[in-house]
């Protein structure tokens, strides 16, 4: 793997490490709804004043319309009714043991790959939805 690709990946694990604690702390006095709104209108201001700045409204406005689609699918499962779930988890249960759980999506990615995508199952796919699992229930038992 390219070292670029590794810097990007472990930053992106430090962000995503980061994020549970502050929204732990604005749970404390924020319902997740609420939390959310906040949330999202903060990403959305941002990303028009770079869209503004980098001059991609051409890029964004001549997107395929079944590529729209499928960004606001996203959005909207990803970025609206898990974050809802997963706030409203975050904000009654212990941060150490929600995190872990919820991070178990990509079982649920394989899965879907699998079946409606055509991808393989593989032993190494198999060894490693094993493991997924065990760290769930050692994460659940603690």
């Amino acid at each position: 793997m390219h070292p670029q690709i590794i810097l990007l990946l472990i930053l992106t694990a430090f962000l995503w490490g980061l994020t549970p604690v502050i929204e732990k702390k604005a749970l404390q006095t924020a319902s997740p709804f609420a939390g959310l709104v906040i949330r999202n209108f903060a990403v959305t201001l941002i990303l028009v004043i770079v869209i503004l700045l980098w001059g991609k409204t051409r890029e964004i406005l001549t997107m395929p319309s079944r590529t729209m689609f499928y960004f606001a699918a996203s959005g909207v499962i990803a970025g609206l009714l898990a974050m809802i779930t997963y706030f409203t988890a975050l904000k009654l249960g212990a941060t150490s043991k929600i995190v872990p759980i919820s991070a178990t999506y990509p079982l649920i990615t394989a899965f879907i790959c699998i079946l409606f995508l055509g991808e393989q199952v593989t032993l190494l796919r198999i060894l490693g939805t094993i493991l997924i699992i065990s760290g769930v229930y050692l994460v659940k038992i603690s």
